[in-house]
């Protein structure tokens, strides 16, 4: 999985999903679980995930919504933007 997006921010999470929900790319949302154990302090936070083979299309979704500055580096593993 792609590692899109990593927050504490419920919003931008919810408003994320709705973004890929309605592009038709799924996503998970990963460490809820953690965070909620670790008191949301802030130190763990969710990942949003997409299929590598969305993540191009994932990336540009996010960037159009203005959220640019919340998106993950690309890794070497990953796909060229």
């Amino acid at each position: 999985m792609h590692d899109l997006i990593r927050t504490n921010d419920p919003v931008l999470i919810s408003f994320v999903e709705s973004l890929m929900r309605d592009a038709g790319i799924g996503c998970m949302v990963a460490d809820s679980g953690m965070s909620i154990l670790e008191g949301s302090v802030g130190v763990i936070p969710r990942r949003i995930l997409v299929d590598p083979e969305q993540a191009t299309r994932a990336r540009r979704i996010v960037i159009d919504a203005g959220l640019e500055i919340e998106l993950r580096p690309w890794k070497d593993s990953d796909a060229a933007p």
